[in-house]
């Protein structure tokens, strides 16, 4: 079951949004993060990712609230090699990200 939250702010003529995210599944050792990075950048998202000790990725992804929207559903199915069995989704504070990183 996924937690859909709608927590939008409206900055400056343009809604912002931030969410923490857990996809599990078969999401370590098939590229996650490096598409995951990939398809923030394409999409104006601002934030991180990281492989969890339990196997699953975690994120927290900032800005637009369409383009935030667009990567969590990326995340839904992933890269090709991936099984994305959930992904839980709350939401979060905007931290001022400036870009997308792959945290270690």
């Amino acid at each position: 079951m996924t937690l859909w939250t709608l927590d939008a702010r409206h900055h400056g003529g343009m809604t912002e949004k931030a969410v923490d995210v857990l996809v599990s599944g078969r999401v370590q050792g098939v590229a996650f993060r490096a598409y995951a990075r990939q398809a923030a950048r394409r999409l104006g998202v601002s934030g991180w990712v990281r492989n969890e000790p339990d196997g699953s990725v975690a994120g927290h992804f900032e800005g637009p609230a369409t383009a935030v929207d667009a990567l969590v559903e990326w995340c839904r199915q992933g890269p090709p090699a991936a099984r994305v069995r959930r992904v839980g989704v709350i939401d979060s504070r905007p931290t001022g990200a400036g870009e997308f990183e792959i945290r270690y």
